[in-house]
């Protein structure tokens, strides 16, 4: 049962990795980027290591996705007037 719970979510965040580089729209890319952090935290938990899955979260899906998506909204709007 672990190894198809394993296989799906490598599959999942492999495919979320390749979308990253192949979206052409900033803010998918970072929503792709989120996918493949929630995924590698999703292969910590796997690997019982359930402090560094809660770190991947926080710091990484929490803070970085943020500011990749504020610095997004930020620039756009300058490009746009």
């Amino acid at each position: 049962m672990i190894d198809i719970v394993f296989l799906v979510i490598s599959v999942l965040t492999i495919i979320s990795t390749i979308m990253v580089v192949r979206s052409n729209k900033l803010v998918h890319s970072a929503i792709y980027l989120a996918g493949t952090f929630i995924g590698t935290a999703g292969l910590f938990i796997l690997l019982e290591a359930e402090f560094l899955a809660w770190v991947q979260v926080l710091v990484y899906v929490g803070a970085v996705i943020t500011l990749i998506l504020f610095t997004i909204m930020l620039t756009k709007k300058g490009e746009e007037e």
